[in-house]
């Protein structure tokens, strides 16, 4: 008897990730599921501030036409979709993508699913009374600390509301804040109907989630090794292709570009990663040190030997909160003494604001072509590497709960220009925007006081 093989692809790894990945995904070679991952911590925060000037945002937009206009062939081959794309209106966009394929002829209508109870803000105030300090992870400060400035409240949830969602038979699973590895897992467990308590099983799938959880950065995108041989013009996102025992190859569409080696594997296997030995999810721990990869060739890479342990009781939970405001210019100085002039126009600026009496949390000065992004200070570069800079572009970044003293750096910029070294150029898109500030508290939370509050509903088109 032939085994039983799941294909998962990965389609999206961040919100305004490549649009026409998905579709190459569904269109080029057979695939079982598609995972699209929408969100990042700071991205809960931006949705939340949407659905404050609108009750029907809150969701990543992108996410309605794109499966809208894959629907017809989604049905027709049997392929479903399982994204965190809801944010924290999940409802909300299962209404948008409703409305979207209604005057699309499909075999049948579209069922989709709903996970909610991720987003603690409306019982934030009820859980703090209750004894949940939802100290910060890394200060130990209690969350009582910043609470009138808190934006967004989401705990990471894992597989069990998406199981229950494909038990229910949806087409496509919406969930809020997900955690990014189960939305390649959860389809996994549930096809292969592995038990809650299969830990190395699971641990497997949580290293096949988060090799597909950044798209093409598993497939040669943002790749150290050999990246000008790498064909990006329309990269193949990779595959999980698994074996019910927890083994999997990592591949891609044989027809698109991109690659698939131990080199590029390996990069995203150590992406984002604390402790190897303990990273932990959901639904169980994954020890990344018991990985076994084995380059087959032909952009196919075999995981084999992951090794897992219990789940923990507490669930993480990504809180966003107003920490005041920023603004960032920058202008750009040519040869010849490029970089001389951008550190005097530097200190002028600075002098300048000081003269003002404006005070701020920080101002932060960045020298782009002359060290910038290695962290180098420009006093250190030799004398003929300075004089031989063709331009040097002055990045001025300030934060302050002062509203009104970042404001007024922004019209501190433009005046340089004339009143200032010579030869600057770069001021075409004008005064810098003033943006408030989020700041991400990193917090735990008893289990139970979430996953008694997830609830999973399957409606269709």
């Amino acid at each position: 008897m032939r085994e039983r093989i799941v294909r998962v692809a990965s389609g999206q790894g961040f919100w305004g990730d490549w649009q026409e990945a998905p579709k190459l995904q569904v269109r080029t070679g057979p695939i079982d599921y598609l995972m699209l991952d929408y969100l990042a911590e700071i991205t809960m925060s931006i949705l939340q501030k949407q659905r404050e000037r609108d009750p029907a945002a809150g969701y990543a937009r992108d996410f309605v036409p794109l499966i809208a206009g894959l629907t017809p062939e989604l049905l027709g081959r049997g392929i479903r979709v399982v994204s965190n794309a809801g944010g924290v209106n999940p409802d909300g966009c299962r209404r948008a993508l409703f409305e979207a394929v209604e005057e699309i002829p499909t075999s049948r209508p579209l069922r989709v699913a709903v996970v909610s109870g991720d987003d603690l803000m409306d019982r934030l105030d009820s859980l703090l009374q209750e004894g949940h300090e939802l100290r910060n992870m890394e200060t130990g400060e209690p969350l009582s600390a910043i609470r009138e400035r808190v934006q967004s409240a989401n705990a990471y949830i894992g597989a069990a509301p998406i199981i229950e969602a494909l038990r229910m038979e949806a087409d496509v699973v919406i969930t809020g804040r997900s955690t990014d590895t189960a939305l390649t897992y959860a389809p996994l467990i549930h096809e292969h109907g592995w038990a809650a308590d299969d830990w190395d099983r699971i641990a497997a799938g949580v290293v096949a989630g988060h090799i597909n959880e950044c798209g093409a950065q598993a497939t040669g995108g943002n790749t150290l090794f050999d990246w000008r041989g790498v064909d990006l013009e329309a990269p193949g996102y990779p595959i999980i292709e698994m074996a019910a025992d927890g083994s999997f190859t990592v591949t891609k569409h044989a027809d698109l570009g991109g690659r698939v080696t131990w080199a590029t594997v390996s990069e995203q296997l150590v992406y984002e990663m604390g402790d190897p030995v303990e990273y932990i999810t959901p639904d169980c721990i994954a020890d990344f040190s018991t990985i076994q990869l084995r380059d087959l060739g032909e952009d196919r890479v075999a995981i084999s030997g992951v090794r897992g342990r219990e789940r923990t009781g507490m669930l993480k939970v990504s809180i966003a909160y107003r920490d005041g405001w920023k603004a960032t210019g920058s202008l750009v100085y040519a040869a010849p003494d490029a970089l001389d002039k951008a550190i005097r126009a530097d200190e002028i600026l600075r002098a300048r604001l000081a003269r003002l009496g404006l005070r701020f949390d920080e101002v932060r000065t960045e020298f782009v072509g002359a060290g910038a992004c290695s962290g180098r200070s420009p006093d250190t570069l030799p004398e003929a590497v300075r004089q031989g800079l063709p331009e040097v572009e002055l990045r001025v970044g300030v934060r302050s709960a002062d509203r009104t003293a970042v404001e007024r750096f922004t019209r501190e910029l433009a005046p340089l220009i004339l009143a200032g070294p010579p030869s600057v150029t770069g001021f075409a898109a004008g005064r810098p925007r003033v943006q408030e500030i989020m700041a991400y508290w990193p917090a735990l939370i008893d289990r139970d006081s979430v996953e008694r509050n997830l609830e999973v509903e399957v409606s269709h088109a």
